[in-house]
C-alpha cells in the first residue's frame, strides 16, 4: 500500500481538484484506491457525490478504526472508495495533542484500513499543525500543487524549511515532498520566471507535468466529477495524467 498525500500549505492552489483527478488516475490504472479527504470543509466527498457519516466523529477517527472503516463509501468509479470528511474535522489538532504517539496516529489508522487497498490518496487541510505532522510522516509522496507567483513559491519554500528542522519532528519528509505547477497561464511573465526559478533551484523535485489554467477544473462543482470523467480529452486531463504517470515512476522507487 502506498500513501499520496495532496498537500499545501496554501490554500487556494487546486490541492483538492488533484486529489480527486489523481485518485480517478490510480484507480482508472487498475489499483484500488481509498480517497481520504481530511478538510472538513468536504469538497473531495462532495465532488463524488458522497455524504459523510455522522458517527464518525472527534477522536474516534484516530482510535476505532472499525468505525472509520464502516464510514468508507463507494463512488461511481470502479476500484474507488471514498472517506469523506465531516465538520469534526476541524478539532483533529486538539484531539492529537491529547493523545500518545500523536504524531503517528494517522499513518497507524490508515494502515488499519487501507489493507485492501493499493494506493490511499489523502486530500488535506491546507495549514501548518499538528496533523499536518502526521501526514508527513505517514506519506510515501507529498504532492504539492504551487500557483508559479511569488507568494506560492514562499510558501513552497517554508513548507521545506518547515519539514527540514524548522518545526517538523520527521526531517525525511523533505525527501519525499515533489511539486508541479498548479494554474499556470504561459502568457503570464511571472508565471514563466517563477517556473523557471523553481526548476533550477529543485531540479528533481518539480514534475515536469504542468497544469494550465483551465475552466474544467472549476466545472468539477457542477459535474461533481474528475475532469478525467467529464472532459477527458481537454489539456487539463492530459496534465493529471502526465503527473500520475509521474507519480507512478517515483512510488516505484518510494
Amino acid at each position: 500500500m502506498k500513501i499520496v498525500a495532496c498537500y499545501s500549505n496554501k490554500g487556494g492552489v487546486g490541492k483538492t481538484a488533484a486529489s480527486v483527478n489523481l485518485a480517478y488516475a490510480f484507480a482508472s490504472g487498475g489499483a484500488r484506491v481509498l480517497l481520504c479527504d481530511l478538510d472538513p470543509q468536504g469538497a473531495a466527498g462532495f465532488y463524488f457525490r458522497v455524504k459523510p457519516s455522522s458517527k464518525l466523529q472527534n477522536e474516534t477517527f484516530f482510535e476505532d478504526e472499525h468505525q472509520v472503516a464502516k464510514a468508507i463509501r463507494g463512488s461511481d468509479f470502479e476500484n474507488l472508495d471514498i472517506l469523506p470528511a465531516n465538520s469534526s474535522f476541524r478539532d483533529f489538532d486538539v484531539f492529537l495533542s491529547q493523545m500518545k504517539n500523536s504524531r503517528s496516529r494517522l499513518k497507524k489508522m490508515l494502515k488499519a484500513v487501507g489493507g485492501e487497498y493499493d494506493v490511499i490518496v489523502l486530500d488535506c487541510p491546507p495549514n501548518l499543525s499538528m496533523l499536518s505532522e502526521n501526514v508527513l510522516k505517514a506519506a510515501d509522496l507529498i504532492v504539492v500543487p504551487v500557483i508559479p507567483t511569488t507568494l506560492s513559491e514562499r510558501t513552497f519554500e517554508q513548507l521545506l524549511d518547515f519539514v527540514g528542522g524548522g518545526g517538523a519532528k520527521d526531517t525525511s519528509a523533505r525527501d519525499r515532498i515533489v511539486g508541479f505547477f498548479s494554474m499556470v497561464q504561459r502568457n503570464k511573465l511571472l508565471h514563466g520566471d517563477t517556473m523557471a526559478r523553481m526548476r533550477e533551484v529543485h531540479p528533481d523535485r518539480m514534475l515536469r507535468a504542468v497544469l494550465p489554467f483551465a475552466t474544467d477544473v472549476e466545472r468539477m462543482g457542477v459535474h461533481r466529477a474528475p475532469v478525467l470523467d467529464f472532459a477527458p480529452d481537454r489539456p487539463s486531463s492530459r496534465a493529471y495524467r502526465q503527473i500520475h504517470a509521474e507519480l507512478c515512476d517515483r512510488l516505484q522507487t518510494a
